[in-house]
C-alpha cells in the first residue's frame, strides 16, 4: 500500500513539474520570456557601463538604453535634436545650445546646462574617449538650459562627435555621488534606466517612467552575455532569447530558414582588419608588414567565415562614408611575399602570435590567416584572449598582431580615422597598431578643422594613399551586420553603427 502510495505522489509531482516548465511537447515557437521583458544576447560583456571609461560596442550597446547625447544621428548621418532642442554658430569656433526642459535623470533630478558642462568637460578628460572631443577649448554655462562650446579652431564633425555614444549627458550629481563605482551605478536620461549588472553574465534595465520621450512599450530589458554564437542561437530556439547579436555561418543559414524567427542583416558603419604592433619587431619593418599583406586572400575569408556577407576592404574608411577613397586593393601574391619577407631578414619566415577575443567570426579569421601565411614561412600560432583582458593588453601593446573592428560611429572620416592612426591616441584610445607618421598627424589636424567638404575629402584622399602605403593594418573585410528576433518581436531596427536602440520595440 504504502509502495503505491509514493508512486502516486511521484506522478503527481512528475505532472507539476511539466506544467511547471511549460512543457508542451507540441509548442515549438514563440519566447517563453516574459511578455514585459526583453532577453538579447551579445557575444561579450560590457567592459563599463561609464560612458567616459570605455568604447567598446559590447558596453555601448547597453549604454545607449540608459544615456541621451545632446546631438543623434539620422539615417543619412545627418546630426539631429536630442538633448539639444537647437543650436546657433555666431561664428567658426562657437556653439550654443538650447537645451530641452523638463527633462529627468533616473535619480529625478532635472537635467541642467551645469550638467551638460560636467558632462562634457568629463570626458575631456578621459584617456578613453577625450579624442572624440579634441579641440573643445571651453564649456560655459549661459542659463539653466543654455550652453557654450568654443573650440581652439573650426571642428567640421563637432556635431558629429556630440552624437557619439561615449559623449552622452550624466548627472553631476549622481556621478559624483557614485565615484569610481559610477560604471556599475550608472545614472542617465535614456529611455532605460540600470537595475543589476551580475559580472560575466547579465544586465538589467527597466523603462524609465519620466523618460522625455514617453515611456518605453516593454518594461524590461536584460543583456546576457553568451559568448559562443551557437548558443545565443540555442537560447532563440528555445525561447529562452527573443533577439540575439551577431550571428555568422551556419547558425546563420539555419536561422535565415526558419520560419520562427526573423533575420535583419544590412549594411554596418565598420571595418574588420588585421593590426600590427609597430612597436615590436619584425611588425617595425615595413617590408614584413607588405609581405603579410601580399600573403593574404580576403575571398575565401569573406565566403567561408561571413558566408559572403560582406565586402573586400581596402581602405581605412568603408564606402559609405563621406569622403571614402578607393586606393589600390592588395592581391595576393606569394612570390612577390617571400621576395619582401627575404629582404627583410627573413628568408625563412619566422614564429608569430595573433591574439583574438572571444568571438568565433574573429578565431574562425585567425585560422584562415594561419594557413595562408604558412604559405610565406610564417608559423602563426592564435591566442584567444577574454574581451577585458584583449582590450588592456592591446592598450599596453602586449600584443604582436591582432583582428579587431572599427565602427565608425560618427559616420565622419575624422572619427573613422583619427582614432586608429593618429600618434595622440596609441593605446586605449583606438590606435592599437602604435602608429605614428607627422605627416598623417598634420593631415588629420587639417581634416578636422577645414569646413570645405571638397578640400576636406582631399586631405582625407591624402590619408588614405599614405596609410596604404605604411600598412599600420591590413583591412580585410566591410562586414554586414545581423540581427535575429523572436517573430514577436516588433519594430526592431539595425543601426548602422551597431548601436541598436531597444526604445519602440515591442513585443507581441
Amino acid at each position: 500500500m504504502k509502495k503505491k502510495f509514493w508512486l502516486l505522489v511521484a506522478m503527481v509531482l512528475s505532472v507539476l513539474f511539466l506544467v511547471a516548465c511549460g512543457g508542451d511537447p507540441d509548442k515549438k515557437s514563440g519566447s517563453a520570456t516574459a511578455k514585459d521583458t526583453l532577453v538579447i544576447a551579445q557575444g561579450a560583456d560590457a567592459k563599463s557601463l561609464d560612458p567616459h571609461a570605455s568604447n567598446d560596442n559590447p558596453s555601448s550597446r547597453i549604454r545607449i538604453q540608459i544615456f541621451d547625447r545632446l546631438m543623434d544621428l539620422d539615417d543619412n548621418g545627418v546630426p539631429q535634436p536630442m538633448l539639444a532642442e537647437s543650436w546657433e554658430r555666431p561664428d567658426d569656433t562657437t556653439i550654443i545650445f538650447h537645451l530641452r526642459k523638463g527633462v529627468k535623470f533616473h535619480n529625478g533630478d532635472e537635467m541642467k546646462a551645469s550638467d551638460v558642462k560636467f558632462s562634457l568637460e568629463r570626458a575631456l578628460k578621459s584617456p578613453e574617449v577625450s579624442h572624440i572631443l579634441d579641440g573643445v577649448k571651453g564649456v560655459e554655462v549661459l542659463d539653466d538650459y543654455t550652453v557654450k562650446v568654443t573650440t581652439e579652431k573650426p571642428m567640421a564633425a563637432i556635431l558629429n562627435n556630440l552624437s557619439h555614444t561615449t559623449i552622452a549627458i550624466l548627472s553631476e550629481k549622481a556621478t559624483t555621488e557614485a565615484g569610481d563605482s559610477f560604471g556599475q551605478n550608472p545614472v542617465g536620461t535614456g529611455p532605460y534606466k540600470f537595475v543589476s549588472w551580475q559580472s560575466g553574465d547579465r544586465v538589467t534595465l527597466e523603462a524609465f517612467p519620466d523618460y522625455w520621450q514617453g515611456e518605453a512599450p516593454v518594461k524590461n530589458v536584460v543583456f546576457r552575455n553568451i559568448v559562443e554564437e551557437t548558443n545565443r542561437t540555442i537560447g532563440l530556439e528555445t525561447g529562452e532569447l527573443d533577439i540575439i547579436y551577431d550571428i555568422q555561418g551556419m547558425d546563420k543559414n539555419k536561422l535565415k530558414d526558419d520560419e520562427r524567427f526573423n533575420l535583419i542583416e544590412g549594411p554596418q558603419l565598420s571595418l574588420t582588419y588585421l593590426g600590427f604592433n609597430m612597436k615590436k619587431a619584425p611588425y617595425d619593418n615595413p617590408k614584413v608588414r607588405e609581405a603579410i599583406s601580399y600573403a593574404i586572400d580576403q575571398k575565401p575569408i569573406i565566403d567561408t567565415v561571413f558566408l559572403g556577407a560582406g565586402e573586400p576592404a581596402n581602405s581605412i574608411l568603408g564606402p559609405n562614408v563621406f569622403a571614402y577613397y578607393d586606393v589600390e586593393k592588395f592581391t595576393q601574391d606569394i612570390a612577390k611575399a617571400k621576395a619582401l619577407l627575404a629582404e627583410a631578414g627573413y628568408p625563412n619566415g619566422f614564429k608569430a602570435k595573433i591574439w583574438v577575443n572571444d568571438n568565433p567570426v574573429r578565431r574562425d579569421t585567425a585560422v584562415i590567416l594561419q594557413d595562408q601565411l604558412k604559405q610565406i614561412g610564417i608559423d602563426l600560432t592564435i591566442e584567444t584572449v577574454e574581451w577585458g583582458a584583449f582590450l588592456d593588453g592591446t592598450a599596453r601593446g602586449d600584443h604582436e598582431m591582432y583582428l579587431l573592428g572599427w565602427g565608425n560611429v560618427t559616420r565622419d572620416p575624422d572619427y573613422g580615422m583619427f582614432e586608429l592612426i593618429s600618434t595622440s591616441t596609441m593605446g586605449a584610445a583606438g590606435n592599437r597598431s602604435f602608429y605614428s607618421n607627422p605627416e598623417v598627424d598634420k593631415l588629420l589636424e587639417a581634416g578636422k578643422t577645414e569646413l570645405d567638404p571638397e578640400k576636406r575629402k582631399e586631405i582625407y584622399k591624402q590619408i588614405q594613399e599614405i596609410v596604404r602605403k605604411d600598412l599600420p593594418m591590413y583591412m580585410i573585410v566591410y562586414p554586414l551586420q545581423n540581427v535575429v528576433t523572436q517573430k514577436n518581436i516588433k519594430n526592431f531596427k539595425l543601426d548602422p553603427a551597431q548601436g541598436h536602440k531597444i526604445y519602440g520595440v515591442t513585443k507581441e
